[in-house]
């Protein structure tokens, strides 16, 4: 009787074992579309496309593709991370890069700064928006660098761009 409830107990185990196993194995699950822009998105986009018609407007544009640096350390801080919008000029240079305040913006409150912070510091104009921009705001915004001059106002020289990336990079370590 002792050797039946034995092999019973030790088949019993030997099943939730197997069992366990095959369900930690990985499984790729069904691919499926997914909507590329949220709604609010799309309204930027559309109004970002009214105003600035001869423009090309970028969304989900990848950091890697608007920024490069000499060494893989510093390439590691900005990689994974996406911009909103990149407008563009008619000779496709960018003219600014438009960041929209999602759902978890004040979650994320001081990545968005040291995002735009990067952003800044390689020469690029950000515009962060804390909802949806009107036309207007777009308008007031963007129209007049398209009609002025292609030089920035701001323009910072490379020393002091180093400067202001090391204090960020001390700030954010």
């Amino acid at each position: 009787m002792y050797y039946f409830m034995t092999i019973v107990g030790l088949l019993l185990i030997t099943a939730l074992i197997l069992r366990h196993l095959h369900q930690n194995r990985r499984q790729d699950s069904p691919l499926k579309r997914r909507g590329i822009l949220n709604i609010s998105e799309q309204i930027t986009l559309m109004r970002l496309q009214a105003v600035l018609p001869r423009h090309t407007i970028l969304a989900h544009v990848s950091f890697d593709a608007l920024l490069t640096t000499k060494y893989m350390h510093t390439r590691r801080k900005y990689q994974g991370l996406v911009a909103d919008f990149v407008v563009l000029d008619q000779q496709h240079q960018v003219l600014a890069i438009i960041e929209i305040a999602d759902e978890s913006y004040v979650n994320r409150l001081h990545q968005k700064h040291y995002q735009d912070s990067l952003l800044e510091l390689a020469g690029y104009k950000v515009l962060r928006y804390s909802s949806i921009p009107t036309e207007q705001e777009l308008r007031e915004d963007l129209v007049l660098d398209v009609f002025e001059s292609k030089i920035p106002v701001t323009a910072i020289s490379k020393a002091e761009r180093v400067m202001k990336y090391n204090v960020l990079t001390a700030k954010s370590s």
